[in-house]
């Protein structure tokens, strides 16, 4: 049985790394700003603001964890400036000043982002950032805070979350999940699509077996965290599909596509919401894969396939209709 404390536990990735330590028998404490999206995980809830040291460190104090993930951070990308998102800046700088202040703490798993690096982007190393969003270069930011710290008493490792799907998830990969169930969902005809994506179940299997691998093993690397294999997102969705009972999603011509894509820039352009921009569309076309194989040599197996994570998904999302 070991302390854990989460920040963002009331997010997506949070929920479910609760949810985890829980079953596991362990002592939780989640941290975040916002109330938690599973309500049964008030009783080991407190509101804390990433940019409101003191209250971070009274809330660690009085927890004392063996253990931290920093899952807490702004990841919309909305914000014009690195300003926008000074909860992954500064924010992350308090954590560590009040990480320093517990001397039974052991390890901090830190959450980045793969938006370190454009979609499509094949970095050449953990140091070769290339991003594109005032998102992205907040979390090249704080890679750069994390490594560079002097010495800890605490190991510490980074994880980068390719695209992670699931129970309690939301905008985007919960809007496709959804699409296809309603049939809205059109694939271009006859495009292979390969991303590397993961199914929570395992995400959350990796982050805690990260926090209890050997020290050479993890401390001061960089981890990019996924489903092993990328998955190919027309028989992807054919797979939600089955599992809802629907359809098979539809294959049309890209030209079309482009051409409602384009229609869906001006509806935006004006304020209104579109199903498909051209944004969209060119991240839906985009490859999008990360080398796997060093955090597979920590982690081994997973508990989930690919059909047990969507069976597990859409019984989640019917069951809280």
């Amino acid at each position: 049985m070991s302390r854990v404390l989460i920040t963002g536990g009331s997010g997506f990735i949070g929920t479910n790394l609760v949810d985890y330590h829980l079953k596991n028998g362990d002592i939780v404490c989640s941290l975040d700003n916002v109330e938690p999206r599973n309500k049964g995980h008030n009783p080991y809830y407190k509101k804390v603001n990433l940019l409101h040291k003191e209250g971070i460190l009274k809330a660690f104090k009085e927890f004392q964890p063996d253990y931290i993930y920093h899952l807490a951070a702004r990841t919309d990308l909305n914000g014009a400036a690195e300003q926008d998102y000074l909860a992954n800046t500064v924010g992350l700088e308090n954590v560590i000043e009040c990480c320093n202040q517990l001397p039974q703490l052991k390890r901090v798993v830190f959450s980045s982002s793969r938006l370190v690096c454009k979609i499509g982007y094949s970095p050449k190393n953990y140091e070769d950032y290339c991003p594109t969003t005032a998102y992205g270069y907040s979390k090249v930011y704080g890679e750069k805070i994390i490594k560079e710290m002097p010495g800890r008493n605490w190991s510490w490792c980074i994880v980068r979350p390719t695209s992670i799907w699931g129970p309690w998830f939301s905008v985007p990969y919960r809007n496709f999940f959804n699409a296809v169930q309603k049939g809205v969902y059109f694939h271009p005809m006859n495009l292979k699509v390969l991303k590397s994506f993961g199914y929570v179940g395992n995400t959350v299997y990796q982050l805690a077996n990260l926090m209890e691998a050997s020290l050479e093993k993890v401390n001061k690397k960089t981890f990019y965290l996924g489903d092993y294999d990328p998955i190919d997102v027309y028989p992807f969705a054919k797979l939600i599909a089955h599992e809802f009972g629907s359809r098979d999603p539809f294959q049309i011509p890209i030209f079309f596509l482009i051409s409602l894509a384009k229609i869906g820039d001006i509806f935006q352009k004006f304020g209104f919401s579109a199903p498909l921009t051209s944004f969209r569309l060119s991240n839906l076309n985009t490859p999008m894969l990360h080398d796997l194989h060093d955090l597979q040599g920590v982690i081994g197996p997973l508990p989930y396939d690919l059909k047990s994570g969507i069976k597990e998904t859409v019984l989640w999302m019917k069951g809280e209709k």
